[in-house]
């Protein structure tokens, strides 16, 4: 089968087009065959070890040291199960699936052997493949933030970052929990931002949210511009800072907010689970969450994909489209 690998750190170069083995499901596994996969902010910072500050390292010892310890890319896909192993039963050959890799990596490949309890979920039939391999990776990272930050029906919540691909998942999944949501971004996706369900919007070029005099229940930083240190006023008593992008340094000074004042700060990574999932499906299959797609590139362009990605000004999320000969 043909995969994207990459044998070394660095820029977009470093990715190649190759044929590798194809793999055989163990017995609780399915074989997916990708129809369509994406490249992340987090394709970009595996790739390139652009990582928050203090975490260089970190990165190298879950990674790789020297060189890649998983040379496949890649966290989401959406495809047909193929095959299945001798014990699996929640699926069947012919299935519509997405299905969400996470840390393991690996579906930047034609095909693509998943664990049945794993984070796997049948297609919403309303969605394209190219849609619904692009539910899972801002989905559930702002699922498990809102998870722990206890976000509550009613809430004010502050989206910084709003057009990215946790962002415009943050935005909408907000919105269905019954907050009252305000999306930072720049000017050119402030009409974006509204049409997912901000009822206000502030353009960073225009305007400082933290200078505004408004004060929230949730601020989500998903771009890494809002530490506690600036954001700390624009947070209401018990107010919790969600940083989805956080560096070593703010994540050393939570127990000293804790000890300090009311408020929150909650960090780390999150955890794609296979019930969030289901449940993002769910909403999206009753219309109430879509991934935003911003650009779609062909298998044999994912350099070009990456190098989009690693501007770092994409909206929503980057499809990669694969072609099969039948």
């Amino acid at each position: 089968m043909k995969a994207i690998v990459y044998e070394r750190y660095g820029p977009p170069e470093v990715l190649q087009l190759k044929e590798v083995e194809k793999p055989t499901p163990k017995d609780n596994e399915v074989l997916i065959k990708t129809h369509a996969t994406t490249v992340t902010s987090g394709d970009w910072r595996v790739r390139s070890l652009n990582v928050p500050a203090g975490f260089g390292l970190i990165m190298r010892l879950v990674f790789g040291v020297s060189r890649p310890k998983q040379p496949i890319l890649g966290t989401e896909l959406a495809g047909v199960v193929e095959s299945v192993g001798k014990d699996v039963r929640k699926f069947k050959v012919g299935d519509q699936v997405f299905a969400f890799s996470d840390a393991a990596m690996g579906c930047h490949a034609e095909y693509k052997c998943m664990p049945e309890d794993g984070a796997v979920a049948l297609k919403p039939p309303n969605l394209t493949y190219d849609e619904a391999a692009a539910l899972s990776f801002g989905g559930t990272t702002a699922l498990d933030f809102f998870r722990r930050g206890k976000l509550q029906s009613g809430e004010r919540v502050l989206v910084n970052g709003a057009s990215g691909g946790v962002g415009t998942a943050a935005v909408q999944l907000a919105k269905h929990f019954g907050a009252d949501v305000t999306g930072v971004c720049s000017t050119a996706n402030v009409e974006l931002v509204r049409s997912l369900g901000a009822s206000h919007v502030i353009d960073y070029t225009k305007e400082d949210f933290t200078q505004n005099g408004e004060t929230y229940d949730v601020i989500v930083d998903t771009v890494g511009t809002a530490p506690f240190s600036r954001s700390k006023a624009s947070l209401k008593e018990r107010g919790r800072l969600l940083m989805v992008l956080a560096g070593l340094p703010d994540m050393l000074q939570i127990p000293w907010v804790s000890m300090t004042s009311s408020k929150k700060v909650i960090a780390g990574p999150a955890a794609g689970r296979a019930e969030d999932l289901r449940f993002l499906a769910g909403l999206a299959e009753a219309g109430e969450f879509k991934p935003v797609i911003d650009r779609r590139y062909p298998f044999e362009q994912i350099a070009e994909a990456h190098s989009y990605v690693d501007t770092g000004r994409k909206k929503g999320n980057v499809i990669i489209t694969l072609e099969h000969d039948d």
